[in-house]
């Protein structure tokens, strides 16, 4: 494992544990606040995705709550729930089952897709509206970033290495 291009468990632990941290944030507070004309409104991921359904837009808003709010806290307590597995030993099913079921949420998590969205959004209302960017705006592109760091250390076949040492004994 020495020669291994991936991190230590325990430091994917202690990234893992720092993205959960930062989604709290980043999903509660107003990641922009647009003031045009004196009407100042800010929104959330979870609320531009409600706007978008309200608008008659289901599809799009349910895909956007689905890609940048659900997946990725799932994604996130999927690797914490089979690094504490694995390093226990125990949990065989339920470890054998997220192992599984971790490639189809991995392609479910596009916190890119909306980071590009919302800074295209935010160039176009800059033209005409006052943006300000918050706490809630430096806890999403954290998350993003610590996010990507995550599924980059992340290393499946590893994983299922352990799994096999633990439980095929």
């Amino acid at each position: 494992m020495a020669d291994s291009p991936y991190c230590d468990l325990n430091v994917l632990t202690a990234l893992t544990l720092t993205a959960l941290v930062l989604y709290v944030p980043a999903n509660l507070l107003p990641i922009l606040e647009v003031n045009l004309l004196g009407s100042i409104r800010t929104a959330t991921i979870a609320h531009g995705a409600w706007i978008t359904i309200n608008q008659g837009f289901w599809l799009v808003g349910s895909a956007i709550f689905l890609a940048a709010v659900v997946a990725p806290l799932l994604m996130l307590l999927s690797i914490l729930m089979q690094l504490i597995l694995v390093s226990l030993e125990v949990g065989q099913r339920p470890l054998r089952w997220l192992l599984r079921w971790h490639p189809t949420l991995d392609q479910f998590t596009m916190l890119e897709v909306y980071l590009i969205s919302f800074f295209v959004a935010a160039f176009k209302l800059g033209d005409f509206a006052d943006l300000h960017f918050g706490i809630g705006t430096i806890s999403f592109l954290l998350l993003f970033l610590i996010s990507f760091y995550v599924q980059y250390e992340y290393n499946h076949q590893l994983m299922w290495e352990r799994y096999d040492r633990a439980f095929k004994r």
